[in-house]
């Protein structure tokens, strides 16, 4: 370290001085004027604050003030606390570098020194009782009591800022630091109060008055320079009239409010700002007791509750603060219940945001994106929404409030963790901001000086304008990402629309709900629910946050008892899973989604069953958008070329899909993918999964006869897959063709792909974590007693010697699906003649195809159906209209192109678009085969098994016809509904199949 002689511009640069040459210059005159002070210890103290060059300038001025002033012992005194007390030293180097607007206090009033040396925590009461006895003349003072009470102010400011900026982590202590600068403005509105007693024309006797103080002041979360918001309640003193008593405590108010805000030769100290009184500026400045309540009662918007959440009596009569507080207190808890408050409170944020003046909202530490308010409302909204059951969430102070909507489960830990580390930093910035001249700003700075300054003063010392900056935006994002998902929950105004017994779930409550909501067994419901919400477990604690919500959910379906049911054993399965209800209680329509589900869905119900960390669906990023085959197969592959072995293999592959199955099921059920998109996704599926398993089998032939395989093989795709129809409850129809390669030995060939043929249908027919997958080849030539599999010649000699009417009919549907592709088009092309018949269909054929189709109905319609009512042998089914779309196709399609459709719609379409049908014919049977369809479907979504007859049970109806219509049905509407479009149906087929 250098002597004090040998210091030179560059020492001081290296020392953390900006202005090099003009700072030499302060510290050649501080060793003139004090050469006891300008020590190398000095000099190695100023390079550790905020602003070096500030600090020297202002220590400068501060000795030529105590020398021009006579100021000799109080100058002394000061040197030797600066030569022995390393504590006072870095206290007033800290303020000096941070804080020119103190500074410039200090060198008015040097001897404040000394409140930077006996800093200390002090009570409220210590600081009102100080700030009083300036202002009454109790302590030693000149000027008039306005200025009295700004150097006291000030004077005790300046221990709060030597503290503040002198902690080992400022970040950490930032609330103990706002909660002594909201109690020294509650101390200066009591002394100011004290002066206007005094200035008053009336007798201040005939009136009570309270100070209520609200925002940050109420919180005890003050700024460093802030207005200070305050309601004034008043009531006449006993035997005063009460107009007479309004009027001197409105003289008492106005007369507070110039006290502190009325500028002097000292100064001012900050507005007092009594705009959040009722009817705001336009409302008395005073009212009583009764007025307030009136007019809360009444009158008040939301956002005056969100304001008096932070409400506390801060000065004047405490008695009557308390009876006010007692009066609105309820009024602020019960607001949530008002209708629209959430979306009320969510359009107040949004607003203040837009009125953010555009230069300034890339630079808005408060109002911004991303700023204070981010934290405050997302807080406020919250407490507000769960604080009429949860007193525990009820105080005023955002970090406290935080902490307490944590350990309720209402916020996650981490993201708490997230929240209060911001607030506090974010503050600790603005306070630095404010700090340097004493001025209300929000704004971060833009100069390299002012972020250098800043930068330092948060104890960043290696390029502090560039860590500020990009520590700040990093800070916002976070907050930001957090305030969208935790402020535009939708849980919160579920919430919000229950009663607060219904929110408490109480057991009273509870069991009264559960029947008003139709739940059919509520003594069974309320073991569901006390199984869930009993105990103090975080767990408990987030389920008793979500159920009284989720109950409501449950009933909007037919059996609300299944869905409380499928809840408690997912939530059992899931256990102390730390993502699962967190993601319910944060992650956008999760956990309204889920209940819909449950209480809709045996069959989704049981693939979630079966892998409860499926429920994550729920809560990912288009989560719930069914994949393509692509997509699908690439993980599919991935999959099972990890496992060791071909059934690990292909369980891997089912696990695939039963994932896969879910997220179809549940974008069904939530969004309504309709037949068109539920078809394409499982068809997708399906054929991704025999591709995979197609794959994984082959592969394991060849590595267990150690010989490549000596055939390529296709699988063909019939009936609902070949045409692109599958439901939940299809099987997959194919055809297994191959081809030996050249040179290989044909029987070879043969054996290997029957083996693989027959491998791929018992691995994807057994048991596993996925509904089965039927692959059936009964549609072969010889159907079960001809071989699985066949050459491409043999089935080429098949059907040019055997092939009958039905066979050719079944082929209008063939489409390859999974194997080689070259091998699948070859087929396509031999099948092209025989399913499109150059001439159209003989009158033989003609006769044979209406016969079958006539026995169909006479023979295999199961004993007991109704014909009326069976999905696909009933008159006006499944089997009308594709037998009528098919026999179009057989007589017409070689002649119209368009009708070479594997789809029953597309066919349809084509037929009415080559006028084979009437445009109403047409729509009649398309609107059957959707019908239908989508009825199978629901029937399978509902029962978690194939229905293959409308339900006759009124609950079952009403739970096919909810997921049909997406509203509730009454059994004999759907009934009517189906019976009506299948007699259309029945009538169009007869006259086009039948020749009726």
């Amino acid at each position: 370290m250098p002597t004090s002689a040998q210091v030179t511009a560059g020492t001081l640069a290296r020392h953390g001085f900006s202005d090099a040459r003009s700072a030499l210059k302060r510290w050649d005159e501080l060793t003139s004027a004090a050469p006891d002070l300008a020590t190398d210890r000095l000099l190695g103290r100023l390079s550790a604050v905020a602003d070096p060059d500030l600090a020297l300038l202002t220590l400068v001025r501060l000795e030529e003030a105590l020398l021009d002033g006579g100021h000799d012992a109080v100058r002394a005194e000061l040197a030797e606390a600066l030569s022995v007390d390393e504590l006072t030293t870095r206290r007033l180097l800290a303020v000096l570098g941070a804080s020119g607007a103190l500074g410039d206090h200090l060198v008015r009033h040097p001897e404040h020194w000394r409140r930077l040396r006996d800093a200390r925590p002090r009570s409220p009461e210590e600081r009102r009782h100080a700030l009083v006895a300036t202002v009454t003349g109790d302590a030693d003072g000149a000027g008039t009591a306005y200025d009295r009470l700004r150097i006291g102010y000030r004077e005790q400011l300046l221990g709060i800022a030597a503290l503040d900026l002198t902690a080992e982590d400022p970040v950490a202590t930032m609330p103990e630091t706002a909660a002594a600068l909201a109690d020294l403005a509650s101390a200066a509105l009591a002394a100011a109060l004290e002066i206007a007693r005094t200035e008053a024309d009336g007798d201040a006797a005939l009136c009570r008055l309270a100070i209520i103080g609200m925002g940050k002041c109420g919180g005890r979360e003050l700024n460093y320079v802030s207005d200070v918001d305050v309601l004034f309640v008043a009531e006449p003193a006993e035997g005063a009239d009460e107009d007479e008593a309004i009027s001197v405590a409105t003289q008492l108010a106005t007369a507070l409010m110039r006290a502190c805000s009325a500028s002097t030769g000292e100064g001012a100290l900050w507005a007092v700002d009594a705009a959040l009184r009722p009817e705001g500026r336009d409302g008395p400045l005073v009212r009583t007791l009764a007025s307030h309540r009136h007019y809360y009662e009444r009158w008040a918007k939301t956002w005056e509750f969100q304001a008096l959440l932070k409400a506390r009596v801060v000065a004047g009569d405490e008695q009557l603060g308390a009876a006010w507080l007692d009066t609105v207190r309820p009024l602020v808890w019960s607001a949530a219940s008002r209708e629209h408050f959430v979306v009320d409170v969510q359009a107040m944020r949004r607003r203040v945001e837009e009125h953010v003046p555009p230069a300034e909202a890339e630079r808005q530490l408060k109002l911004g994106r991303g700023g204070l308010r981010d934290i405050e409302f997302s807080v406020q909204l919250l407490q507000l929404v769960h604080g009429r059951s949860d007193e525990t969430l009820r105080s005023g102070t955002t970090l406290d409030a935080l902490a307490a909507l944590s350990d309720g489960g209402y916020v996650g830990r981490d993201d708490a963790a997230v929240l209060d580390h911001a607030y506090r930093w974010l503050r600790s910035l603005e306070h630095r901001i404010q700090l340097h001249r004493m001025r209300r700003t929000h704004l971060v700075p833009t100069g390299e000086e002012d972020l250098r300054r800043l930068g330092r003063s948060l104890g960043h010392r290696t390029d502090p304008a560039s860590w500020v900056t990009a520590e700040w935006r990093r800070q916002a994002r976070e907050v930001r990402r957090l305030h969208e998902r935790l402020f535009y929950r939708p849980l919160l105004e579920a919430v919000a629309g229950l009663s607060t017994d219904e929110v408490r779930l109480s057991p009273e409550a509870a069991r009264e709900r559960l029947s008003a909501l139709g739940f059919r067994d509520p003594a069974g419901a309320m073991r569901h629910l006390e199984s869930l919400t009993t105990g103090l477990s975080r767990r408990a604690a987030i389920q008793r946050t979500l159920l009284p919500v989720m109950l409501g959910w449950f009933a909007d379906e037919a059996d609300p008892d299944a869905g409380l049911l499928a809840f408690r054993r997912l939530s059992d399965a899931l256990g102390t899973t730390h993502w699962y209800l967190k993601m319910l209680r944060d992650e956008g329509r999760a956990a309204e989604r889920l209940a819909h589900v449950l209480a809709s869905s045996r069959y989704a119900g049981d693939l979630l069953l079966r892998a409860p960390e499926s429920v994550a669906l729920l809560g990912a990023d288009r989560g719930l958008e069914p994949r393509d085959r692509d997509a699908l197969l690439r993980t599919m592959r991935a999959a099972a070329g990890r496992q060791a072995d071909l059934a690990a293999s292909v369980e891997a592959v089912r696990v695939l899909r039963r994932q896969e199955l879910l997220r179809i099921a549940i974008a069904d059920i939530v969004d309504g993918l309709g037949v068109p998109g539920v078809a394409e996704a499982l068809t997708a599926l399906t054929e991704a999964t025999l591709q995979a398993v197609l794959e994984a089998v082959t592969a394991a032939v060849e590595a267990e006869t150690g010989d490549a395989l000596g055939t390529r093989l296709a699988v063909i795709g019939m009936g609902r897959l070949g045409g692109g129809e599958l439901g939940y409850a299809s099987d997959a129809d194919v055809l297994f063709v191959h081809e030996p390669l050249p040179g290989a030995d044909p029987q070879r060939a043969q054996q290997q792909a029957t083996s693989i043929a027959q491998e791929l249908t018992k691995l994807l027919k057994g048991s596993g974590p996925d509904p089965a997958l039927v692959v059936d080849a009964d549609l072969r030539p010889e159907g079960r007693q001809g071989p699985i599999i066949r050459t491409l010649d043999s089935y080429r000699a098949y059907y040019d010697r055997w092939s009958s009417p039905w066979e050719a009919q079944a082929l209008l549907r063939a489409r390859p699906v999974a194997g080689d592709d070259t091998l699948g088009a070859a087929f396509a092309r031999l099948i092209d003649p025989l399913r499109w018949p150059a001439g159209g269909l003989s009158a033989e054929a003609l006769r044979e195809v209406r016969t079958l189709k006539a026995r169909m109905e006479a023979e295999r319609l199961p004993r007991g159906a109704d014909p009326k009512t069976h999905f696909k042998l009933g008159r006006g089914g499944l089997s009308d209209v594709e037998w009528t779309v098919q026999l179009l196709q057989m007589q017409h399609a070689h002649e119209v192109p368009a009708l070479r459709r594997t789809g029953t719609v597309p066919a349809l379409e084509a037929a009415a678009a080559a006028g084979l049908l009437t445009e109403d014919d047409a729509h009649a049977l398309i609107d059957a085969w959707q019908m239908v369809a989508a009825l199978r479907n629901a029937s399978v979504l509902w029962r978690g098994r194939p229905v293959e007859s409308l339900p006759s049970d009124l609950r079952d109806a009403d739970g096919v016809g909810r997921l049909v219509g997406r509203r509730p049905l009454h059994g004999w509407e759907l009934d009517e509904a189906y019976r009506r479009v299948a007699r259309r149906a029945r009538r169009v087929m007869e006259r086009t199949f039948y020749g009726r």
